[in-house]
């Protein structure tokens, strides 16, 4: 084992503080792997607050122009808008980083998030090793003509170990990089003030959270099963910013976008359960997970990515239509149902997930490996 591994941290999302909703998971991962001993971490994102043991890499242009990527709501938002700027912008990204990995050949290190950030490897003359955290829309980028054979050829000329934060990914990429790369998930932590949060009496009415980016894959068919559902005696409040300005029906209390802090304080302590019925390419929902280890039920999708985390009607509940959607409802709005799927959850989360120190700890055994691979 290395007495000190310096590591470049590559994410084009993170929080310019922790009321902001944009790649906050990226913040803590970057603070927990900058404390972790033996760790030197540089951290290339948009600029924001974190700890003192982390880095900055960014130059005053990288970083103002990262600022603007964000506030245009993020490259994989910029990439469905399908017009100049989808082609412009990613470009620009791929050049930066190209420049970014050139200047760290002394690290030990590189510690690549989302996919398409390695494709800038190619051809460069630097030879540290690379760890690339898969996340859910990254799966569907792989659909895109080009992208696998351009990560491929990466895969071919250094060290990587793909690194997906949820095992349902596993396969997938197994099939079609395995044999020029090492596969080995690894899954993302929990603040421990989730595990600390302490619910209340439940609201009367029934409070109903969703809390998500409002996009159409994202919602999915929440309005639609939810219009018999929800009203005076049943409320759905909805969390999260309006990304393509879409019509919210008025029995909805919509809030706009949220922060952990107002979560814990005002809603989860008194709310029902969560809700979320989306259709998008999710890896392993963050606040799917937050809600589960504060012992709040989930009621969600049937989708992969929730499948990992949910066993029907023992931590949390899978829904494929209006019917069952109904049925979870009810079923949990039963005070004893409610507090025993809750306390399911937290417990699956605390010996399955654990903290971002957990966390930590799983990517620098993986870092290691990946330095013991090359000598």
């Amino acid at each position: 084992m290395n007495d000190l591994i310096s590591v470049l941290m590559v994410s084009t999302s993170y929080p310019e503080n922790l009321s902001a909703w944009q790649g906050l998971f990226i913040r803590h991962l970057a603070d927990a792997l900058g404390a972790y001993p033996g760790i030197k971490l540089q951290l290339w994102a948009p600029p924001g607050e974190h700890s003192k043991f982390v880095a900055d890499a960014c130059t005053i242009e990288e970083s103002m122009w990262l600022k603007q990527l964000l506030a245009q709501g993020g490259i994989a938002h910029i990439l469905r808008q399908r017009n100049l700027s989808s082609i412009v912008q990613p470009i620009k990204l791929l050049l930066l980083l190209r420049r970014v990995y050139t200047r760290h050949i002394q690290d030990s290190i590189l510690h690549i998030n989302w996919l398409q950030n390695a494709l800038p490897l190619y051809r460069l003359r630097t030879q540290q090793p690379a760890l690339i955290s898969v996340l859910g829309t990254d799966m569907s980028l792989l659909n895109v003509p080009g992208v696998r054979q351009g990560l491929r050829r990466v895969f071919t000329q250094r060290r990587c170990l793909i690194a997906p934060n949820a095992d349902w990914m596993t396969g997938r990429l197994q099939q079609l990089f395995g044999d020029v790369a090492r596969i080995k998930p690894v899954v993302f932590g929990i603040d421990p003030k989730w595990y600390e949060l302490q619910r209340g009496a439940l609201a009367v009415p029934s409070k109903w959270l969703v809390v998500s980016r409002l996009t159409t894959a994202k919602i999915g068919p929440l309005f639609a099963w939810g219009a018999a559902l929800f009203g005076k005696n049943r409320e759905l409040h909805l969390f999260g910013p309006n990304q393509e300005s879409m019509e919210i029906p008025t029995w909805v209390h919509y809030h706009g976008p949220t922060h952990p802090q107002d979560l814990i304080t005002n809603w989860f302590p008194q709310a029902t359960g969560l809700i979320t019925l989306s259709k998008h390419a999710e890896g392993r929902p963050q606040i799917m997970l937050e809600a589960m280890a504060a012992g709040l039920p989930v009621i969600a999708s049937q989708q992969p990515a929730h499948a990992d985390l949910i066993q029907s009607a023992q931590t949390g509940w899978l829904v494929a239509n209006q019917e069952s959607l109904q049925t979870a409802v009810e079923w949990l709005e039963n005070i004893s149902n409610n507090i025993k799927i809750g306390q399911q959850a937290r417990i699956w989360t605390q010996q399955h997930i654990g903290t971002w120190d957990d966390c930590a700890k799983r990517y620098v055994d993986a870092y290691n490996q990946l330095l013991e691979l090359r000598s």
